[in-house]
């Protein structure tokens, strides 16, 4: 009993970590949503439901397939997953527009003060493209497809969450590169090292629980620190676009792509996803999830 507190303790403080920072963030999530001509939100965010914006929203508007009217304005960014969106005359985007698999209806007189990102793909290239090869490439291009959609979809729901934390630790990367690796590489041993004790345990069925909270745990880990290294990876790519100060979603989706292709390329991207594994792990704990410069730092 003794050995399984310190586990218990871990996982309830790995999980409440970014939970107890959710009450600190404003953020709208609903099937349809309307913001009226004078009210302000911080940020939205609908799957498969309508967005009507008449008001005003600070930071982002993300729909994932769905539809975005805009009539009032957008402090940061508009992101739509195959969705539609559509600007009246009157509406403002003072950030950037991103459009995945969705159309794009400008009024004249629409402004937007940032870049405009437009990937339309068109359904019969689409079919074509997925019927033309073999069963089994087709089935791992769509299962490719589904997995990196979902990881972008987590991605931003948790940049739309937790700005902050996210965007301190990615700083973080910089600021102590080495340090980050050491500990993410120390984790990963100490962690493989408990998977392996917990399933030999798991044959006397107590280690079966602490099995599932390491997975647990791991599943956190990675979440967390592939949005910080899309991010850092994105604004790098931005800023050597020559955008100066792009915007916090427009970086993670640059950071995804970027990371999502290489990771496909064979043997490289094999080492690339254990080297990322090992920064994505060291930047969670060492940053506590983006709440402190240093977790092990004596105060």
């Amino acid at each position: 009993m003794k050995h399984k507190f310190p586990i218990v303790f871990l996982l309830i403080l790995i999980i409440s970590a970014p939970l107890s920072l959710l009450a600190q963030e404003s953020l709208s999530i609903k099937n349809n949503i309307t913001v009226a001509e004078n009210e302000v939100q911080d940020n939205v965010f609908s799957f498969g439901g309508h967005i009507i914006i008449k008001g005003k929203i600070r930071e982002s508007v993300v729909s994932v397939g769905g539809s975005i009217t805009i009539e009032g304005e957008v402090g940061e960014t508009v992101l739509a997953i195959g969705s539609d969106i559509h600007l009246k005359s009157s509406s403002l985007i003072r950030g950037d527009l991103v459009n995945i698999g969705g159309l794009l209806n400008k009024q004249s007189g629409t402004t937007i003060l940032g870049d405009t990102i437009y990937f339309k793909t068109p359904q019969d290239v689409f079919i074509k493209g997925l019927f033309s090869t073999s069963r089994f490439f087709s089935f791992l291009f769509f299962f490719k497809l589904v997995t990196s959609v979902i990881w972008f979809i987590l991605a931003v729901l948790l940049a739309l969450i937790l700005p902050r934390q996210i965007s301190y630790a990615s700083d973080q990367i910089k600021e102590s590169f080495g340090p980050i690796i050491g500990i993410g590489f120390l984790s990963l041993v100490i962690f493989v090292a408990l998977c392996l004790c917990s399933a030999l345990l798991s044959l006397l069925i107590i280690g079966i629980p602490i099995l599932l909270s390491l997975i647990l745990i791991a599943v956190v880990f990675k979440v967390f620190g592939n949005v910080v290294l899309f991010l850092f990876v994105g604004k790098g790519l931005s800023k050597a676009l020559g955008s100066q100060r792009p915007s916090l979603l427009l970086s993670i989706f640059l950071g995804f792509i970027l990371i999502t292709v290489l990771t496909t390329i064979p043997v490289f991207g094999v080492v690339l996803s254990f080297f990322l594994t090992v920064l994505a792990w060291g930047v969670t704990i060492r940053t506590k999830f983006g709440t402190t410069e240093n977790w092990f730092q004596k105060t």
